[in-house]
């Protein structure tokens, strides 16, 4: 069973670099977590690395510039390693066709389609309308408060021409402040529950933890899965992912599963116990806030 710790020293020793979750861990959608950030700040002054690990369709850079609005410091991490980046390579290499029909927000998610340089002979990409594509590429939803069952009769389309998704955040929900909103996540799992198929690059996949060993690589290739913690809210992602990865994880059940678990500084065991089980997930810690 998971042991309740009560802050991140508590066990930073026993590793050498951490995977970390960025929303509903170290900030909310809107602001950074002053303690999330001082934490991670004192693990890298200790030697640690950190490598934030977002399922964020944002490419590295996008995700850097938001970090920096929300005021999550550069010292409090060393690399990021994205759902956007690892479905963007996808992209460029073909993985849905060359004619795309996009699903998401431009202003927020143009980023997206910017030239990938790091690939040899990346193909062209056209956004183009439903009809005329050749896949599908969800950064999210057009509008994130909507149902996804809005997008129904156009999935229906989509699956009988035999139409590809590729979702670059296989997020569900997520918590902006106070409201919940949509994620491409749902909408992808619509697609599946229709018949159509998606692919997915972000966690809980393998993709997205080949990006981030590479990332950690690039800052030191000798720290073994054994030395990596993940921390993050999401039991299907993060902690489904660690899991996968063989790696040792860290459960804020003060994100998406305050409720359930009852957390308010602290989770209640039972009530963390009864949802753990209930969501088949087994993390080796948890904690109500990063801190």
């Amino acid at each position: 069973m998971t042991q309740i710790i009560s802050a991140l020293s508590d066990i930073s020793d026993r590793y050498e670099a951490l995977f970390v979750d960025l929303w509903g861990c170290v900030h909310n959608g809107v602001t950074a977590y002053p303690e999330a950030v001082a934490a991670l700040q004192s693990y890298r002054q200790k030697g640690g690395i950190v490598v934030l690990v977002t399922n964020s369709p944002k490419p590295r850079a996008g995700v850097a510039e938001q970090l920096n609005i929300f005021g999550v410091p550069e010292d409090a991490y060393d690399s990021i390693a994205s759902s956007g980046d690892s479905a963007r390579s996808a992209m460029f290499q073909g993985a849905v066709g060359q004619k795309v029909y996009f699903m998401g927000e431009w202003q927020r998610d143009e980023g997206f389609f910017e030239p990938l340089q790091i690939l040899e002979n990346p193909i062209d990409i056209a956004r183009v309308p439903l009809t005329e594509a050749e896949g599908i590429v969800c950064c999210g939803p057009n509008d994130p408060m909507a149902d996804p069952d809005v997008n129904r009769a156009d999935f229906l389309y989509a699956k009988t021409k035999g139409l590809k998704l590729l979702c670059a955040n296989p997020d569900i929900i997520v918590d902006r402040g106070d409201i919940r909103e949509w994620c491409a996540g749902a909408l992808a799992r619509l697609y599946s529950d229709m018949g159509g198929e998606s692919l997915y690059f972000g966690k809980p996949h393998p993709p997205i933890y080949d990006l981030a060993r590479r990332r950690l690589a690039a800052l030191n290739p000798n720290i073994p899965d054994s030395a990596i913690l993940a921390i993050g809210d999401g039991p299907h992602t993060d902690i489904q992912g660690a899991m996968g990865e063989d790696i040792d994880s860290l459960f804020i059940s003060g994100g998406l599963a305050r409720e359930d678990t009852k957390t308010s500084h602290q989770p209640d065991k039972e009530a963390l116990e009864t949802y753990l089980q209930r969501e088949n997930t087994n993390p080796t810690y948890t904690i109500g806030q990063l801190r």
